[in-house]
């Protein structure tokens, strides 16, 4: 298993799933929940029933998740669909191996997201995996960019699933263009992770991001010009957010404070701003608290510029992963807010006018 250090991945879930677990419930000021109030109403919990719950998306209708999360008494995550009416999950991964990144297809038919069942010696790995527990139960969390790991698409029921990457390296990180005709994904098999684009069935793949270092998380934005990342290549494991044009040409960083972590960024379906998770790392990684951020954008198509920032959350635990609906109208993030401090899915209805 080849594991590439990206010590601040790492840190985001394992500091604030194991050094703070402690920590949980609403924000422990009245400043700070009188902060959240002006941008999230109707704050709700919808993940209830796996030990661990994160890095959610909607459907395209709005009405139903999919998610990564912890079986009870697996070691790894695996894929999850949920009607946001129910707090039933049902799996739609093949239930062995490393899975992650899980996307609808903008026809809301299949969903695309990253697996590694088929790595060999799996029933070694897995044991492994169980000795790494800890006594409470709870694995800390990392980022392991699996070499046997490659994308899949398979209906929204579990049923034909279908490959996608079969190159040696990590293939993950994976979404879609908003007229369903290309992904973009994070890949290492240039040696480093970088961006690739590629068409929905897998081919014609070429390389959009070629810089040392890690390049990852990407989205196209609404108009399908731009794709925004987040990369360390200007100091290790502190994460900036870049956006760069889809025929590769024109690259803007948006972010450049090095002694914060910027990562997971989302844009609005207005196009006219995007979220991101944002944390204070110049008194080391214990000290930093991860909040939910915005930053307006002027978009054309060779210039992207960035605007005013707004700071949207206030809590004392992490709050990552912002994703917005397809209306705009809701806001959904992994949070450690809830009453037993593990992390779960929250959605909240969004109040910030475009």
């Amino acid at each position: 298993m080849i594991r590439i250090s990206i010590a601040l991945l790492t840190a985001i879930f394992s500091i604030y799933l194991s050094l703070n677990s402690e920590i949980a419930g609403a924000p422990k000021t009245a400043f700070a929940a009188n902060q959240e109030v002006k941008h999230l109403a109707k704050i709700r919990q919808v993940t209830f029933c796996l030990p661990r719950a994160g890095e959610g998306y909607f459907s395209p209708d709005g009405m139903s998740i999919v998610y990564q999360a912890y079986p009870i008494g697996y070691p790894f995550y695996q894929i999850y669909k949920q009607r946001l009416t129910t707090k039933t999950p049902v799996r739609i991964s093949p239930g062995r191996g490393r899975t992650t990144c899980s996307y609808f297809t903008p026809n809301g038919k299949r969903i695309l997201f990253a697996s590694g069942h088929t790595a060999p010696h799996m029933d070694r790995t897995e044991l492994e995996a169980r000795k790494q527990a800890t006594a409470g139960g709870r694995r800390r969390y990392q980022w392991v960019f699996d070499p046997y790991m490659d994308l899949y698409t398979v209906k929204v029921n579990g049923t034909e699933l279908t490959r996608l990457t079969d190159t040696p390296g990590y293939d993950a990180e994976g979404s879609y263009s908003s007229d369903g005709k290309q992904i973009v994904f994070t890949s290492t098999r240039d040696g480093d992770p970088d961006l690739y684009i590629m068409n929905a069935d897998g081919s014609s793949i070429r390389q959009l991001v070629d810089q040392p270092g890690y390049d990852g998380g990407p989205f196209f934005s609404p108009d399908n010009k731009w794709i925004i990342f987040r990369s360390d290549r200007k100091k290790k494991d502190m994460l900036q957010i870049y956006t760069i044009s889809t025929d590769g040409k024109h690259e803007v960083q948006l972010t450049h404070n090095l002694e914060t972590v910027n990562w997971a960024p989302y844009f609005h379906p207005s196009g006219t701003y995007f979220i991101w998770t944002r944390a204070d790392y110049s008194r080391g990684p214990r000290f930093a608290q991860f909040n939910l951020f915005t930053m307006d954008i002027q978009v054309g198509n060779t210039e992207f510029k960035g605007g005013k920032v707004r700071q949207i959350t206030f809590n004392d635990t992490a709050d990552v992963l912002p994703v917005f609906s397809p209306d705009g109208n809701q806001l959904m993030w992994t949070t450690t807010r809830s009453a037993d401090a593990s992390s779960q899915l929250w959605i909240a209805d969004w109040l910030r006018p475009d």
